[in-house]
């Protein structure tokens, strides 16, 4: 039995939630979210907290039930305060600046990455070699930082490539005569 699947979800009030037919909606400042929600389970929305609710006894073992209260939770929080994420570029001459709709990487290749931002992402670059992506929508961020950062994985014996930026590259000791 799922232990954060009771848990409700506090609202503000700026927030319109809509439960019907199987889909939640979300909407909030920064943007309008839906989900379809398993049949198993239903939303029962008050004025300030949702939850997630089983149909039946036997759903409360189902793991879906979590799995749902926390898709519901990160659309709640999306659109009300937005999620980001910071990549760094480790390396002599790694660079990223952004052009239009489109996010450039000089990363040591003999070529430039000319990478596509998505519209439900905003990418901004404060200094070269730092990348800031902020969205409403937690699933397209971690996605778009994982694709940037597959560009140049972090090695483990100098630390270049793009990394996250809470994390910790495990260094490597090189070769010894």
């Amino acid at each position: 039995m799922s232990r954060i699947a009771k848990n409700t979800i506090k609202i503000n009030p700026d927030i319109a939630c809509s439960f019907d037919n199987g889909n939640f909606t979300a909407k909030g400042k920064l943007g309008e979210m839906k989900i379809k929600i398993l049949p198993i389970f239903t939303i029962k929305i008050d004025q300030n907290e949702v939850s997630v609710l089983p149909k039946n006894e036997t759903s409360k073992n189902n793991p879906n039930w979590g799995t749902t209260r926390a898709l519901v939770s990160n659309m709640i929080k999306g659109v009300s305060e937005g999620f980001s994420k910071t990549l760094e570029l480790n390396g002599t001459g790694y660079r990223a600046s952004i052009s239009g709709s489109k996010l450039k990487l000089q990363l040591g290749y003999s070529h430039d990455i000319d990478f596509e931002i998505p519209n439900e992402v905003k990418i901004e670059c404060p200094k070269q070699n730092i990348i800031n992506l902020q969205s409403f929508d937690k699933e397209k961020l971690g996605a778009t930082a994982a694709k940037i950062r597959s560009f140049r994985k972090p090695e483990p014996f100098k630390g270049k490539g793009i990394k996250y930026s809470n994390e910790y590259i495990f260094r490597k000791e090189g070769k010894k005569k």
